[in-house]
């Protein structure tokens, strides 16, 4: 095993080690359509996502598309198969592929390269309410392309807002989870089914809020109720059971983004 590939290796095993690897799995199942990593092997895509991009090619094949690498970028590793003829014992003239083991492939980002923008990179996102928040706290929103299987996440370990759409409540529902993370220190690796309907519920009720409407607002209780049976819980009782943690996070993102939490109004009299 050349050292190229038996580090390409260990990231995804450390990844293994952090908890990380679900949420990146999860994304790299879902490629991009039409660029050369949607034919890429789940693995390579890993490797990808742990890059921290969603789209890397060779150097030529960046040439082809008016994109050329900066200079001093690093290449990304990625696995292609090395396979050996062997003669087959019942066969003289048939020859069977062994898998004999792997090639080291340099790859590099699409954030290290410049030039003609690619047709997936023409999203450009509104003036998203409330993106002051996420700013105060250190974390980046960009426009990422959609593959018509999610429209946006939250990276804790990278701190940024990925969007593929311009609907606020996308955006609220992942400002949702960085404030979730900022109540509880740290948020559960993959679609744990509390932050799932902590994101949501926030998400509603800050468009109700901010006076915003959004095609996505009809899917939310679906949304909650595909969470709430994981715990084996109804919409309204997985609501329930969430929505102290929903107060503090809506108290963290209306007060400007500090950690001063309003305290719970009391009822009145």
């Amino acid at each position: 095993m050349s050292e190229k590939v038996r580090l390409a290796l260990e990231a995804i095993i450390k990844k293994f080690e952090s908890g990380e690897i679900p949420q990146a799995i999860a994304y790299a199942t879902f490629p991009i359509p039409n660029i050369p990593a949607a034919k890429w092997s789940l693995l390579n895509r890993t490797l990808m996502f742990i890059a921290g991009t969603q789209d890397a090619r060779g150097f030529r094949q960046w040439h082809e598309v008016g994109r050329y690498v900066k200079k001093g970028s690093k290449a990304i590793t990625i696995l292609a198969p090395r396979f050996i003829k062997k003669q087959n014992d019942n066969d003289e003239e048939e020859e069977e592929k062994i898998l004999a083991g792997f090639l080291a492939v340099p790859v590099f980002r699409l954030e290290d390269t410049e030039g003609q923008p690619l047709d997936y990179q023409r999203l450009e996102l509104p003036a998203l309410p409330l993106i002051e928040v996420a700013k105060s706290w250190g974390i980046s929103v960009k426009a990422i392309p959609g593959n018509y299987q999610y429209y946006g996440y939250f990276s804790q370990d990278r701190k940024e807002i990925s969007l593929a759409t311009k609907e606020e409540s996308v955006f609220f529902h992942e400002l949702a989870h960085a404030g979730h993370q900022r109540v509880l220190g740290q948020l559960k690796r993959g679609q744990d089914w509390r932050q799932e309907i902590v994101a949501e519920l926030s998400a509603a009720v800050l468009c109700q809020i901010v006076g915003k409407t959004s095609k996505f607002l009809g899917n939310s209780y679906q949304y909650i109720d595909r969470y709430a049976s994981q715990a084996g819980l109804t919409p309204s009782h997985g609501c329930l059971k969430v929505l102290s943690d929903v107060e503090s996070v809506l108290n963290l993102i209306l007060k400007g983004g500090t950690e001063d939490f309003l305290e719970p109004t009391s009822p009145v009299e």
